[in-house]
């Protein structure tokens, strides 16, 4: 049986390959080592991933802002010391204290896999390639006008969306019909 992908992103590459060690070591998973957030998004995307397991911070954004840009299909589980998960605001990301013992880390991962699967049914349907080709296109034209970075394009085309009640491809449909 094929072993389910998980995405490990530490800044330090010691405490990287330490949970990609106990994670694969276990059987628990297959693991995509990522140094920042930006490669954490296109290997979510790419891989179809529905965990993260990381530190409270990468080089180029918090786990939080990272959280925030991930598919509502993808779970984030934040391993850092108790005082950095007291920082943490968002309740929708799973926490675990470090030092972490090999047992609790893979019994998170396990449970939250697990519950991945359970929730896939609930999940809005992955977009198909015409679908991304338009939000794609839409982002580039936002940039291009409006001298927009591509994450503030997309959380443009995101709060119209949910001002609107309308789905991120409708919203880019309107951009590009516009």
């Amino acid at each position: 049986m094929k072993r389910e992908a998980v995405i490990v992103a530490f800044e330090s590459d010691k405490s990287r390959e330490r949970i990609r060690d106990i994670l694969e070591s276990g059987g628990v998973a297959e693991c995509i080592q990522c140094r920042s957030a930006a490669e954490v998004k296109r290997m979510v995307n790419r891989h179809g991933v529905s965990l993260v397991v990381c530190g409270f911070k990468l080089p180029d954004q918090s786990a939080e802002a990272l959280f925030d840009d991930l598919p509502l299909s993808c779970a984030m589980l934040l391993v850092a010391p108790q005082s950095m998960l007291e920082l943490c605001g968002s309740e929708d990301i799973f926490r675990l204290a470090a030092p972490v013992s090999r047992g609790d880390l893979t019994g998170s991962v396990r449970m939250l896999l697990q519950m991945g699967h359970r929730m896939e049914r609930f999940v809005r349907p992955r977009r198909n390639r015409e679908e991304e080709h338009l939000i794609r296109e839409a982002k580039a034209l936002l940039m291009d006008r409006n001298a927009m970075t591509e994450e503030q394009a997309h959380r443009f085309l995101q709060k119209r969306s949910m001002d609107s009640g309308l789905s991120l491809v409708q919203v880019a449909r309107l951009v590009l019909d516009g």
